[in-house]
């Protein structure tokens, strides 16, 4: 009788407890404990709340990493190859979005968004590159190539070996005048409206070729490649000039001219039509950037970390750039095969040594 009396007295001091004591008895039932080294429920005291443990950073940040596509080739390319690696590296959900140079940028500048423009002619809106700039909410953060310079003077490759060296505009005269043909070698120039017209004849006066050259300005684009394409079929010694990136370049297998230094004060006589006293002078430079906006590098210091590393060469993309203009290619199939098959490029971009 007294046993039955003291669980009978034991069992109400129990339930007149409350909810805390109950939840310790439970927790103290070898039977309830987590078995096999699972981690145990914790316990808030009476009255208080069990702490939430905080999610771990996101590596792409909350807001969207967005990608401007640009409407020409190369930067359509690039957004689609960081797209991919982002993606596939980082597990973010990237995405390319249309892009336009001052539309882009001055977008960057007000909403952070696109979050990354890979290929930026900062030059060519440099107003409203300067005034995005400004607002602090954008960064250059590395080269969208390895090379600044985009225009030049090119020859063929099997023409290389007749320089001796390395090819320069300035052994052209030497060895012009060595040929025997009576064909003066064609200079195949860019359209007379094109601004380079004006400077690729002021070059050949001041390099000394007016009479060992013919020059040759084509109507447009398309008769400027197709001179230049059966010149090279007909295996014809000739000079171009061309820029980059570009898939003609790597299609046919050019090799550029040192064209010596570049000077501010010669360049500014080169491109007048009345240049009394042409000098030589390289092509100006390209300011060409991969932009990034500012809160990549707060909420992604990792993707951040990546575009400042991802500059490309300018063959490669020109390679890629021939390889987008065969027949059926297109953007996308061209950025899947180089990241599928171009790690040992790619790769020093997260980082990794070759």
């Amino acid at each position: 009788m007294r046993i039955r009396q003291s669980i009978i007295a034991g069992l109400m001091l129990a339930v007149l407890a409350g909810p805390a004591q109950a939840q310790i008895t439970v927790l103290d039932n070898a039977q309830d404990r987590p078995q096999g080294g699972e981690a145990e429920v914790p316990v808030a005291p009476a009255g208080e709340s069990v702490p939430t443990p905080a999610a771990p950073p996101q590596p792409c940040g909350v807001q969207p990493m967005t990608i401007a596509r640009m409407a020409w080739p190369s930067a359509a390319l690039l957004a689609d190859i960081h797209a991919r690696i982002l993606n596939a590296e980082f597990g973010c959900d990237a995405k390319v979005v249309p892009g336009d140079l001052a539309a882009t940028a001055s977008s960057m500048g007000s909403t952070g968004q696109p979050a990354v423009a890979p290929e930026m002619w900062v030059t060519r809106i440099a107003d409203v590159w300067n005034g995005t700039i400004e607002t602090q909410m954008v960064r250059s953060v590395a080269p969208s190539f390895s090379e600044a310079t985009m225009e030049g003077w090119f020859i063929p490759n099997y023409m290389e070996g007749a320089f001796g060296g390395p090819p320069s505009a300035a052994a052209l005269q030497s060895l012009l005048s060595t040929q025997t043909s009576e064909t003066p070698v064609r200079f195949i120039s860019c359209p007379a409206d094109w601004a380079c017209s004006v400077i690729n004849r002021n070059l050949i006066t001041a390099y000394g070729l007016t009479n060992l050259v013919e020059l040759v300005e084509p109507a447009n684009r398309f008769e400027m490649d197709a001179l230049i394409a059966e010149a090279v079929s007909r295996h014809e010694n000739f000079i171009l000039y061309y820029w980059q990136p570009n898939a003609v370049l790597a299609q046919l297998d050019f090799r550029a001219l040192d064209m010596g230094a570049y000077s501010d004060e010669a360049m500014k006589c080169l491109a007048r039509l009345s240049c009394a006293t042409p000098t030589p002078s390289a092509f100006p430079s390209e300011t060409v950037v991969i932009a990034l906006a500012e809160w990549v590098f707060t909420e992604a210091p990792a993707v951040a970390s990546y575009f400042q590393r991802a500059t490309l060469p300018l063959k490669e993309m020109n390679i890629l750039l021939g390889e987008l203009n065969e027949p059926g290619a297109t953007v996308e199939d061209v950025a899947a095969r180089f990241v599928a098959t171009r790690r040992d490029l790619w790769r020093t971009w997260l980082g990794i040594a070759p």
